[in-house]
């Protein structure tokens, strides 16, 4: 109750400021420019606008609180950035979404913070919006929208297997409830015997079927394929979403970044590109007070989120205000996979467009350990997803290609740095790997898509160092950081840092995804709010869902 009225108090504050700034504007003739510029201070400092950040940023300005959000990049969102070629829009790491449908989880949260109504979406196809294929063998298994329609699909594949299926599903759905925020309010801690629930493990123990074992693991992309050690939660939390409901993103992902940032204008939040955050300052009492960007400008607040990569924050803090335990416990964290994507601009009515995505691998065992690859055969998986031409309906106008990728493969060019804001040529070897990468996948595309060389107007490429320019991801890594069901505590991080004003969010810290991000962007704000405040919002929420 005592933050509530804590909190109460600053937004009569924020009230108070606005007439002192409206009394200077009148008596004073100075601009709210000049008079604001005199010293910029908030209650809310975020650094960094991925998913996280923009979510914590816009539930804490829901609250009243007086909100900044600052991005060093040209576009804001994180992974959620798209990029245009040939008038086309790419994404760059939203491909699809799950748990969109009315009163499932997602679709909660996007309701909560004002976007879901305004988001284009095109839902995937309801009886396979995943494909799993393996080898040279035609077969396309279905992972298909609705538990009861997902048994049914793939028990047309493995008849005898269905009570096994039954059993999959279920187990899924149990685990899923077991985790805090997941089904937006009732847990508030986690189960450790969940935890420390293995993938393989459980698979083997639910089939001996290895085919289906591999049908199973093979959208494992989504978390950067361990499926050896990765918890099982893991699995489960990634995958329930896309069994209950699986959208595309019309006009790419960044719709979402965009429509949060409107939000947070309305609330009256200020976000700012080209602001990369260079340094922390803190008072004598080691009290972080405000930060300073690489163009000198400093801004101060009273609270502060970090939603850059934990390594990038703690080079920031400093590593001496913080305990020896903790920094080798993130030091020792061992970044997952990166990838190297293909983007295809096709010619028009060349290629039939397909409403799921395809996940190939060169063998069936390869579903276990996917990022592991031998670079000669390179590329061993890969994830190949369309999009619909307007013009051309039933026609796909470009295609994505992603496979795994290791840092090591481009660590000769670790040092350049290429970004919209901040050109660098790598060089011309640089551009000669990329092009022998894009011709190695067409190759195996071809395999799935025959003739389709043929109908490539215009080749577009990126590799681990592009993810790490634009996300600031370590290694350009994916999804943070490699879980293990041994020791799975010793990757989570709570929101709250040893700088009491400090807080944390974002994949590096918390579960990775639009799903996850959004989740761990709640339980940073009930840190910083109070779990109460953030549970009543979320009863409103639902007991108006349940009103209509």
């Amino acid at each position: 109750m005592l933050r509530i009225n804590a909190f109460a108090h600053l937004k009569n504050i924020r009230q108070l400021r606005k007439n002192l700034y409206g009394l200077c504007i009148l008596k004073f003739k100075i601009t709210k420019t000049q008079l604001f510029s005199l010293k910029k201070e908030f209650d809310i400092l975020v650094v960094g606008s991925g998913l996280g950040g923009l979510v914590s940023a816009l539930i804490l300005a829901k609250e009243g609180l007086k909100v900044c959000v600052l991005e060093k990049n040209n576009q804001y969102g994180g992974n959620l950035q798209t990029f245009s070629r040939d008038k086309l829009i790419f994404d760059t790491g939203v491909h699809y979404l799950g748990g969109l449908s009315e009163g499932q989880n997602l679709h909660q949260y996007f309701s909560y913070l004002g976007i879901m109504d305004e988001l284009q979406l095109q839902q995937m196809d309801k009886d396979g919006y995943d494909k799993i294929t393996f080898g040279d063998d035609k077969t396309e298994y279905p992972h298909a929208q609705g538990y009861e329609n997902f048994v049914d699909r793939l028990a047309q594949y493995f008849p005898e297997e269905r009570e096994n299926l039954q059993n999959y599903c279920e187990e899924i759905q149990r685990v899923c409830r077991q985790f805090p925020r997941y089904n937006l309010i009732g847990k508030d801690h986690y189960n450790e015997e969940i935890l420390h629930l293995n993938t393989r493990r459980f698979i083997e123990s639910i089939t001996q079927n290895k085919t289906l074992q591999s049908v199973l693991l093979g959208s494992n992309f989504l978390y950067a394929g361990d499926s050896e050690n990765v918890p099982f939660y893991v699995h489960a939390l990634t995958v329930n979403s896309y069994i209950q409901s699986a959208y595309k993103c019309i006009k790419g992902g960044s719709q979402i970044s965009k429509l949060l940032i409107r939000r947070l204008r309305e609330q009256g939040a200020e976000v700012h590109r080209h602001s990369e955050v260079s340094e922390f300052i803190f008072d004598e009492g080691q009290t972080l007070t405000g930060v300073k960007t690489s163009s000198g400008k400093e801004y101060h607040a009273k609270t502060f989120i970090s939603n850059i990569e934990i390594r990038s924050a703690i080079r920031l803090i400093g590593e001496d205000r913080l305990k020896k335990s903790f920094l080798n416990r993130i030091k020792s964290w061992e970044p997952v996979s990166s990838c190297f994507s293909v983007y295809l601009v096709l010619k028009p009515n060349s290629v039939p467009d397909f409403n799921y995505n395809i996940y190939h691998y060169s063998n069936e065992e390869m579903v276990w350990n996917a990022h592991r690859y031998e670079k000669k055969s390179w590329p061993e998986t890969y994830m190949l997803s369309s999009t619909e031409s307007k013009q051309h309906p039933g026609f796909a106008e470009s295609l994505t290609a992603i496979s795994y990728m290791d840092f090591e493969e481009v660590e000769e060019w670790k040092h350049t740095f290429n970004t919209v804001t901040e050109e660098q040529e790598r060089g011309q070897q640089y551009e000669k790997f990329k092009l022998a990468k894009a011709e190695k996948m067409i190759d195996a595309l071809e395999k799935k898509i025959p003739g389709l060389r043929q109908s490539v107007k215009r080749i577009y490429t990126s590799s681990p160092l592009s993810y790490r320019d634009y996300i600031g991801s370590c290694n350009g890594n994916m999804y943070g950081y490699v879980k293990n069901s041994e020791n799975p505590l010793k990757t989570m991080v709570s929101p709250r840092t040893k700088i009491d004003n400090l807080f944390l969010t974002g994949q590096s810290v918390n579960m990775h995804g639009i799903l996850g991000c959004t989740i761990g962007a709640f339980n940073t704000c009930a840190e910083i709010l109070g779990k109460e405040v953030i549970d009543e919002r979320l009863i409103q929420l639902i007991n108006k869902d349940e009103e209509k």
